[in-house]
């Protein structure tokens, strides 16, 4: 077991609590096996890829825990800088359940939080998840849904969005999440991403059963739907789904035009965690895609 270190504590902060024996530990690469089959009985979508891009964006906090030798239940936490983190990949092999895992890395995780002096936190909870963290003062804050579309026609391309490779600047400069997440997107961009005109971007990545459209921010719909059509021409022959929240009237007029159809509703929800913090507030209006329930 990885051993937690409360390293550098800021003036306001307080000393870190040690983990209880259930045994949290550390993440690893040599986890990634164990961690999709724990993604694999939950039917989520994400890959051995998503798994080391979480590992490498937060090697500090990616917790699991084991029980009779296996890799039980696993949580993941990016900071986006001290501003705000995203909790993700709450997961806990079926013949685990209802032993209190999900709870125990909720409080070893706020708890490593607070110590790292992060404002915020956030995520994305299914209907059973929400029950849970509304134990832990997490608030609703808005609806998020994923839609799917099969494989099937495509679009022809659209003349003006180029398809070269972007520059992390550029798609940065224009995220519109309400802090900077440019490691995030520096990350997801190298799997495919299109810009148009200073006006938006879209990017995509694989999925185990569906690719990913998304992240996506445009300045209006004609805009994202220019947009997403390059990325269905990109990702033609292969099923595709869509994060989106469905407060934007646009993204949800989208995707119902271009085949898409609501599969999964989940409850956006927010903790703060240094009282008096300004909330981080996304602007939904230009966000036509989510990055993923894992990410934002």
């Amino acid at each position: 077991m990885v051993p937690f270190t409360p390293g550098r504590l800021k003036p306001d902060q307080v000393e870190c609590p040690l983990p209880d024996p259930l045994s949290i530990r550390l993440l690893n690469y040599s986890d990634i096996p164990a961690a999709m089959r724990l993604k694999e009985a939950a039917g989520w979508n994400q890959t051995e890829a998503d798994w080391r891009r979480l590992l490498a964006l937060a090697p500090d906090a990616c917790f699991g825990i084991d029980c009779d030798g296996v890799l039980a239940a696993t949580m993941t936490a990016i900071s986006y800088a001290d501003d705000l983190a995203w909790i993700g990949m709450v997961l806990t092999a079926p013949e685990f359940r209802n032993r209190g895992f999900a709870r125990a890395l909720m409080r070893h995780t706020l708890d490593h939080l607070r110590c790292s002096g992060v404002s915020w936190v956030k995520l994305d909870a299914t209907e059973m998840g929400a029950r849970i963290y509304s134990d832990f003062n997490f608030q609703f804050e808005c609806a998020v849904e994923r839609w799917l579309r099969p494989a099937g026609e495509i679009p022809a391309t659209v003349s003006g969005c180029p398809g070269q490779p972007l520059e992390i600047a550029s798609i940065a400069s224009r995220d519109t999440f309400g802090i900077s997440r440019r490691l995030l997107l520096d990350a997801l961009l190298r799997s495919g991403g299109v810009s148009l005109n200073g006006s938006g971007f879209a990017l995509w990545r694989p999925g185990s059963f569906a690719h990913q459209f998304g992240p996506c921010v445009a300045t209006g719909a004609d805009i994202a739907e220019r947009l997403l059509r390059v990325a269905l021409h990109a990702n033609a022959g292969r099923p595709l789904v869509w994060d989106l929240a469905p407060q934007n009237a646009g993204a949800v007029q989208l995707a119902s035009q271009y085949g898409f159809q609501p599969t999964r509703r989940l409850s956006r929800m927010a903790c703060v965690l240094r009282p008096g913090a300004p909330p981080v507030q996304a602007a939904m209006d230009s966000i036509f895609a989510l990055a993923g329930f894992e990410y934002g």
